[in-house]
């Protein structure tokens, strides 16, 4: 059982049901979302509210003592853009007005870890909140840890100190059902005397890493000639993530003298040409490097940024040693969609606008590895991209009202797991008729949706009269694929239930994953595998899963992510509670903790 290090707490206390007290904090709600030009007036809509209210007390672990302004987040379907609470002088916050529903809710303040609803140890997943009308759960109490700390200094190969140097630490996480090393918590930038600090960290392992603020454009003075730069590096001052040294930290713990050299490395230039798919050069064309790899990206954060000239000319200099991606996008307005690690989305589509006076955007992507020697020459062509449209249809059921379904939309989401691409996508709202169409789709893709109404989930994907559900499709150029069909059911699914020990008595702290018996339907994106914490009255619930035959297990403590790997579900399987599920079912199971 792992639990926090050093220090006996109760994060959260809960309470039942009580009359609203006088003397609470006032609420600071997120703003009211603007209409943008272009954008459908119905997003102006009032958001819901209700009669529930959520309230607590924040103290610090080690003394007791009140925080005040601490941040309270309070998330939830129901509500747009979530809620803000700022505790008082006595560590008080309080949410009022809320509507009936399932919300989340963390806190943070600066020096303390930072904690969600329901969150025992470090990496755990937190539970989330049932309300019902009218009810008000007064003893939402939460008991932040004094946060870790890393300190050192960051030298050059000649002992001397270096300014500027963005340092991180990081720690093994589960992304896309792999195992990557990615950043946490607040960087550190070194000062003048090369001084750093890392501060918030939950206890736990960790790694340093340290590399130059401006994404690798970074040049050592008196190397002209054969332009010097300084590799990413890790503690003790290694390039390879398989030679750092771990550091473990205790709860409060300030872990000093960690101190390194970052290596000199010769640097290259990446230079070429970009043109569209008409054959123009492509001026103003933002090219961007970035790391290939998801552990890339935790190192580089990127390396390097050039907008071509007007004959479609770039170059990229001071380039470290690494596997990249060059990805450039030309014409029209909005962003990129950022998309790694099996369709985590860093960044949403392009924003809606008068694209009559807008060109329509092209995208390119091109891997290049640089290995000390310069890579000239490039010519890339820039795309549209592919284009997929169709018809969301409702099956097993009236279809819902309008409202509530005006944020859906069909997501194209990567099936790449180990990578850190960005792509060109536009995605919109499904039109009234049920109408959509996603452009700038390259790669290989499975169709998801969000924004669903309550009340329905993802039934089937089809198109050319085959269920493509889970199987992915490529784009490689403009293709295009239309007649899509996103069929949506009211026969939703749910898996619920309560856990106990051996003696049989209830547990309200615990993880239950639930998963496919079939291993093969474990992959990325998959539908088949979920986990779940229980609600502030030890009960668990799953929805939407498809049917078929699956597993359940109850454990004491996952890591947050842990459960889409493979690995770890082979490893829980034989302790799985055995159970189908139909169409319109609800399966309630009464599971045993166990261990693994």
């Amino acid at each position: 059982m792992r639990r926090w290090l050093g220090v006996a707490i109760a994060v959260v206390v809960f309470g039942g049901i009580a009359r609203p007290s006088a003397g609470q904090v006032v609420i600071t709600t997120t703003s009211p979302q603007q209409t943008r030009p272009g954008m459908p007036a119905r997003d102006a809509q009032p958001e819901k509210t209700g009669t529930a209210v959520i309230k607590g007390h924040v103290v610090a672990a080690d003394t007791g003592r009140p925080l005040r302004r601490a941040q309270v987040r309070l998330f939830s379907s129901e509500l747009r853009g979530g809620r803000l609470a700022t505790t008082d002088a006595e560590g008080r916050y309080e949410f009022k007005e809320l509507p009936a529903g399932r919300y989340s809710l963390s806190i943070s303040k600066g020096g303390y870890v930072g904690l969600e609803f329901g969150q025992r140890r470090p990496f755990e997943s937190g539970k989330p909140i049932e309300l019902l009308d009218a009810q008000v759960l007064d003893k939402a109490d939460f008991a932040l840890p004094r946060g870790s700390a890393i300190t050192g200094r960051v030298l050059d190969e000649f002992g001397e100190p270096v300014a500027d140097a963005m340092v991180q630490a990081l720690r093994y996480q589960y992304v896309g059902g792999q195992r990557h090393l990615m950043p946490t918590g607040r960087g550190g930038t070194s000062n003048d005397l090369g001084q750093y600090r890392i501060f918030g960290l939950a206890p736990g392992d960790y790694f340093v890493s340290a590399t130059m603020r401006s994404m690798g454009a970074y040049m050592i003075e008196g190397q002209a000639d054969e332009p010097t730069s300084y590799a990413p590096t890790y503690y003790p001052g290694t390039a390879n993530a398989a030679d750092a040294q771990r550091l473990a930290v205790a709860v409060g713990q300030e872990a000093n003298g960690i101190d390194f050299s970052l290596l000199p490395v010769r640097t290259a230039k990446i230079a070429g040409v970009v043109t569209d798919s008409e054959g123009k050069a492509a001026e103003g064309a933002m090219v961007m490097l970035m790391p290939r790899s998801l552990e890339g990206m935790g190192m580089r954060m990127g390396g390097g940024a050039s907008r071509a000239a007007k004959d479609g000319t770039f170059t990229i200099a001071n380039v470290a040693p690494g596997d990249y991606v060059l990805q450039i996008r030309t014409g029209g307005g909005g962003t990129m969609t950022m998309v790694g690690g099996g369709g985590m989305f860093i960044a949403q589509s392009i924003s809606e606008g008068d694209t009559e006076t807008q060109h329509e955007p092209e995208f390119a992507s091109v891997p290049v590895s640089i290995a000390g020697q310069d890579v000239t020459g490039l010519a890339i062509v820039t795309g549209k991209g592919g284009r997929v449209a169709g018809k969301v249809v409702f099956e097993d059921g009236p279809a819902p009202p309008r409202e509530a379904w005006q944020n859906l939309r069909v997501m194209p989401r990567t099936t790449e797991t180990d990578t850190f691409i960005s792509i060109g996508q536009r995605i919109d709202r499904v039109a009234d008729d049920g109408s959509f169409e996603a452009k700038g789709v390259s790669g290989s893709v499975i169709f998801r949706s969000a924004g669903l109404p309550s009340g329905w989930m993802l039934k089937r994907v089809e198109y050319n009269g085959q269920d493509i559900t889970d199987t992915p499709i490529e784009f490689k150029g403009q293709e295009e694929a239309t007649g899509v069909q996103v069929v949506l059911t009211a026969q939703t699914t749910a898996v619920t239930g309560g856990v106990s020990d051996d003696r049989g008595q209830a547990v309200k702290d615990y993880t239950v994953i639930v998963f496919a018996e079939d291993s093969a339907k474990w992959g990325p994106l998959t539908r088949f595998v979920a986990s779940a914490r229980p609600d502030q009255d030890g009960r668990f619930q799953v929805k939407s899963l498809p049917p078929g035959d699956y597993l359940a297990v109850a454990l004491d403590y996952v890591q947050q992510g842990e459960w889409s790997d493979p690995a770890f579900l082979e490893r829980i399987k034989s302790k799985g509670t055995a159970f189908k599920l139909a169409w319109g079912e609800t399966k309630t199971l009464a599971l045993k903790v166990t261990e693994y």
